[in-house]
């Protein structure tokens, strides 16, 4: 009998489930909308329907041995959904025990999304065998998952990690946190989009990107700029590298990670923002550490948000 997890990704827009052996095989994926729900129960209803779906459709003889959730502002230690700002049921959700009521035998973990990346790389990724790494998602934010001596870092209550939260220039930039400066309002999709109108407006280079409207333009249009040499999106990329280097440089000097992965939209710009974000980093290194730090992409490729999360069970369980 073969033992499968299932894994639950929470998104703002959707939610995708899957059911997930220990090498990563995906059986069964599908996603339901998230927040078209009245209510937090009829949401967790309609995960169990998918699960049970999904459970039926497979070929097989298994056993579920537990379920892993990946969700925004979630709370390994309480079990708890705290908060979250893309999510339109408000306060604590107490999300584990509700899915509890339908399944009271199943462990059942979950964490927040970038620290299911982490996991989800140890087990079934590029950082198999590693015990000292992080993984940093750059997407329209900037989430991070760190492991430490071969463990997920949560801290006391919860909620260590948060590299997108630190300070990286004193008074800068408003960031949805309340505060600003944030690594997140430089160093993610949109945090790239609010450089280069920056540089625009202090610029008379020309560009193909001064034809596109603030509200239009994506982190995407600019990586295809670059292609073409654009100064602007040249500069961006260079900008938004250097920022992004030096802040991993003071990060390598508090943890002495063996390797950093990135993970998300912005790292599909692949060697173009890798050599860059290497060599700032490097530029920026304590001396002890130079050189030994590795900057890696991510292994997990278009499933990750449900092998991240589906890894939490095999991490607790073995």
């Amino acid at each position: 009998m073969k033992e499968l997890t299932i894994g639950i990704d929470i998104g703002g827009t959707n939610t995708v489930i899957g059911i997930i052996d220990n090498k990563g095989t995906v059986f069964f994926k599908t996603s339901i909308t998230t927040n078209t729900h009245n209510n937090i129960n009829d949401f967790i209803l309609d995960i169990y329907n998918t699960i049970e779906s999904g459970k039926k459709s497979l070929k097989i003889d298994f056993n579920i041995i537990g379920i892993g959730i990946g969700a925004p502002n979630a709370n390994y230690y309480k079990g708890t959904i705290e908060n979250a700002a893309n999510l339109k049921w408000k306060g604590v959700i107490n999300f584990i025990s509700l899915l509890k009521t339908h399944y009271k035998d199943i462990p059942i973990f979950i964490t927040n999304d970038a620290n299911a990346a982490a996991i989800g790389e140890m087990i079934y990724g590029g950082a198999k065998g590693m015990k000292d790494f992080v993984v940093i998602t750059l997407g329209t934010g900037l989430g991070s998952g760190i492991v430490t001596n071969g463990k997920l870092l949560y801290g006391s209550d919860g909620f260590a990690g948060e590299l997108g939260h630190i300070i990286v220039k004193k008074d800068g930039r408003e960031c949805n946190c309340g505060r600003k400066g944030c690594l997140e309002t430089y160093a993610s999709a949109t945090g790239m989009v609010r450089t280069a109108f920056e540089i625009m407006a202090y610029s008379n280079k020309k560009s193909s990107l001064r034809e596109i409207s603030f509200n239009k333009l994506t982190s995407k249009m600019i990586f295809d700029a670059l292609q073409n040499n654009d100064p602007i999106a040249i500069d961006t990329f260079s900008k938004t590298s250097k920022i992004i280097g030096e802040a991993l440089a003071d990060y390598v000097a508090i943890a002495s990670p063996e390797a950093i992965f990135l993970f998300g939209g912005l790292a599909n710009a692949g060697d173009l923002l890798f050599d860059k974000i290497k060599l700032y980093m490097e530029k920026n290194m304590l001396s002890i550490f130079s050189n030994k730090v590795k900057i890696l992409p991510s292994k997990l490729g278009e499933d990750a948000a449900i092998l991240g999360a589906s890894a939490l069970v095999w991490a607790e369980l073995i």
